[in-house]
Formats: structure tokens, sequence, C-alpha cells
């Protein structure tokens, strides 16, 4: 590891925390959010199993 951050992990950690600051400031959004989440990931799962 040469200590550079990837530009890939750069932009997915500003997506985070400004989804996570979204999130706190309108709780509905946060529980849309995690909702779309849970079926994106078990959808996920569910195609590669097969």
């Amino acid at each position: 590891m040469n200590g550079q951050i990837d530009q890939r992990t750069v932009l997915l950690m500003l997506v985070g925390c400004g989804t996570v600051y979204i999130a706190f400031e309108h709780p509905s959004f946060g529980a849309a959010l995690m909702v779309g989440v849970g079926v994106v990931t078990l959808l996920h799962l569910l195609m590669r199993w097969r």
C-alpha cells in the first residue's frame, strides 16, 4: 500500500457522509433510504446465488 487513497474511495466516502447528514436532518428520508438499501442488498444477494 503506497499511502494514496483511490478516487473511488474518496467518492464513496463523500457520498456516504452526505447521505448520513441528510438522513440525520430529515429522519423520514433516512427511513426510506434504509428500506431502499435493504431491498437492493437483498436483490443483489438473491441474484448472486442464481
